[in-house]
């Protein structure tokens, strides 16, 4: 039986096949009657998951090509496969998940992100998208195309995605510096001058003791806490020998943007994620919520990690509309326990405007009073896919997501 990266969900589809042309995929797709596309496998939620065909595209041609300032990539390529090919082309994109380990097409459609105040997340990099359509055909849509705000972060529910158009950017450099023992007052009194702080920011904590910060800037970073003596991870115990290269030391975007390396273990490895996209606003009155629950939610916890996303005009990204403060909790592999508090932490976020993120684990199904565009989506993959061929038990738990 096939299961996710995490080993928590387990796969329960009859089949998974692998095409080795786009052509063999289109018919694929036409002669079945439930279709899913398969990823990366780093969804903690069931997005990926369906009752009919599951399809791996690893196997399709994987030839990356650059068009003038944009690079089109097969849909299967990983973000450190793809960060490599346009570093030794002197491009780089804009900016990277904390894994450089997922794959394009499967980051893009469940909203998936890096940190950086005026940095929008992965998906706000595409200029076009290719996919294979419910009957077997291919549909195109680009950037400023009246369907293209509704087909990028799309849940995987109008088609297969073959291949990804996105906007690149000369190569540039980074230094990495990490601050410990930042108390947790400090942190909180000025919020938006920490995550103002560098290029790109991320914020560790276990909710009881102080904090983490991690800087990622173009310049020296001018924080007023403690820079780490060396190289440090932001789990206790865990080799530094995976994280990217600290210190302040400048270097490539594509070793600095990620927390870890291509080559080495992500994160702790057996865990749980979720993670909730809130208003910024609301950021300190979340944090306080969060903290008061600590009793509860630092048993199961690993570490928390607290990042901005800039907003964008996609219409099912967390983001959508607004910038966003990212509350995520790396969990310990324990369901039954996370399961149990999901709810209780989503009474203290939900009100404040927080979405979960649709890769990882949450409880709620009560989603579409979330997004101003629900009901834009509902309509565009009813026209799309009338018969719900990519519909799964996920899709069909969000209230209004099926044609």
């Amino acid at each position: 039986m096939e299961h996710n990266w995490a080993g928590n969900v387990a796969y329960q589809a009859r089949e998974v096949a692998r095409p080795r042309t786009v052509d063999a995929l289109r018919e694929l797709v036409a002669e079945r009657s439930l279709v899913r596309a398969l990823g990366s496998r780093h969804s903690f939620s069931e997005v990926a998951d369906g009752r009919g065909t599951l399809v791996s595209l690893e196997e399709l041609p994987d030839e990356i090509t650059v068009d003038g300032d944009q690079v089109v990539v097969p849909a299967a390529t990983r973000y450190g496969v793809l960060a490599q090919f346009l570093q030794a082309k002197g491009l780089a994109l804009p900016n990277m998940a904390s894994l450089p380990h997922i794959s394009v097409a499967g980051a893009i459609a469940t909203g998936t992100h890096g940190s950086g105040d005026a940095l929008g997340g992965l998906s706000t990099a595409v200029a076009g998208l290719e996919l294979v359509t419910a009957t077997g055909g291919l549909r195109r849509v680009w950037r400023g195309d009246p369907e293209f705000a509704g087909s990028v972060v799309a849940l995987g529910a109008l088609g297969i995605v073959t291949r990804v158009t996105l906007a690149v950017r000369p190569s540039f450099e980074v230094r990495q510096q990490v601050y410990v023992d930042v108390p947790w007052t400090d942190l909180v009194a000025d919020l938006p001058s920490v995550f103002a702080g560098g290029y790109s920011v991320s914020v560790f904590t276990d909710w009881v003791g102080p904090a983490q910060v991690w800087v990622k800037s173009l310049a020296a970073p001018t924080l007023p806490f403690r820079p780490a003596d060396g190289p440090v991870h932001m789990l206790p115990g865990e080799s530094v020998a995976a994280v990217t290269e600290q210190g302040g030391v400048p270097g490539p975007w594509l070793d600095r943007l990620p927390h870890f390396r291509l080559g080495h273990k992500p994160s702790a490895g057996a865990e749980l994620q979720s993670e909730y996209l809130l208003p910024r606003e609301s950021a300190v009155e979340a944090l306080t919520r969060l903290r008061a629950m600590a009793p509860r939610i630092t048993p199961l916890l690993q570490i928390s990690e607290l990042r901005t996303v800039a907003a964008d005009d996609l219409w099912l990204s967390p983001a959508c509309g607004r910038d966003v403060l990212g509350v995520h909790f790396t969990w310990k592999l324990d369901v039954p326990g996370v399961t149990a508090l999901l709810p209780s932490v989503e009474e203290a976020l939900l009100p404040l405007g927080a979405r979960p993120h649709w890769g990882k684990v949450f409880h709620t199904t009560e989603v579409a009073p979330l997004y101003a565009q629900w009901t834009d989506f509902t309509e565009l993959r009813a026209h799309h896919d009338p018969k719900g061929k990519f519909t799964n038990p996920f899709l069909d738990r969000l209230g209004g997501v099926r044609p």
